[in-house]
């Protein structure tokens, strides 16, 4: 995978967190520094390790099923996608409350890099660098995230869904672009 699919991927799994910490933003009244940067290492770290522990989960199997690897990295992205293209279209938000308390973090962290999980596995099968490519991922979040509180703020909930949107439709082209190059077409 390259430096072009990985960013591509990277902010695409960052939608969803993007999306939320708008959410976050539009119910704070007043963000901070210290608000942001809670919002954004939880958002940030989740994203990083979660494609880490779908890598060693995947690696455990990815000597059963590398003749059919390309058609699970293409479910897997394409599901996911599909799903951040339907959640966009709803136009609600997740989570409009300006909590930022343990229990409320994780649980947004969790939900919103549960797809960066299965996106981990992928990587097993892809041969990835994967602590490079974590740490990216982890970082791309966090600014994104850092960023969609301060929008979120500014400008209410204006950008989210098409954040989501965008995210979605990359995702579903990367599994796209990993099928095709599997079968030779590319």
């Amino acid at each position: 995978m390259g430096f072009i699919e990985l960013f591509l991927l990277a902010v695409g799994l960052s939608m969803d967190a993007f999306a939320v910490s708008v959410c976050k933003g539009l119910a704070m009244p007043r963000i901070t520094v210290k608000k942001v940067s809670i919002v954004a290492l939880w958002f940030g770290g989740f994203q990083a390790l979660m494609p880490l522990i779908g890598y060693i989960l995947g690696v455990q199997f990815q000597d059963k099923i590398t003749a059919v690897d390309h058609w699970i990295a293409f479910i897997l992205l394409g599901i996911i996608g599909v799903n951040m293209v339907r959640e966009s279209l709803s136009g609600e938000c997740e989570n409009t409350s300006d909590s930022l308390d343990i229990k409320t973090m994780f649980v947004l962290a969790v939900a919103t890099s549960i797809d960066a999980l299965a996106v981990g596995i992928t990587f097993a099968f892809l041969r990835v660098n994967i602590i490079p490519a974590v740490s990216f991922i982890g970082v791309t979040t966090f600014i994104l995230s850092a960023a969609g509180v301060k929008i979120g703020n500014v400008f209410g909930t204006k950008y989210k869904s098409k954040a989501e949107l965008a995210g979605g439709i990359i995702l579903i082209l990367l599994g796209v672009k990993i099928l095709l190059e599997h079968l030779g077409v590319l």
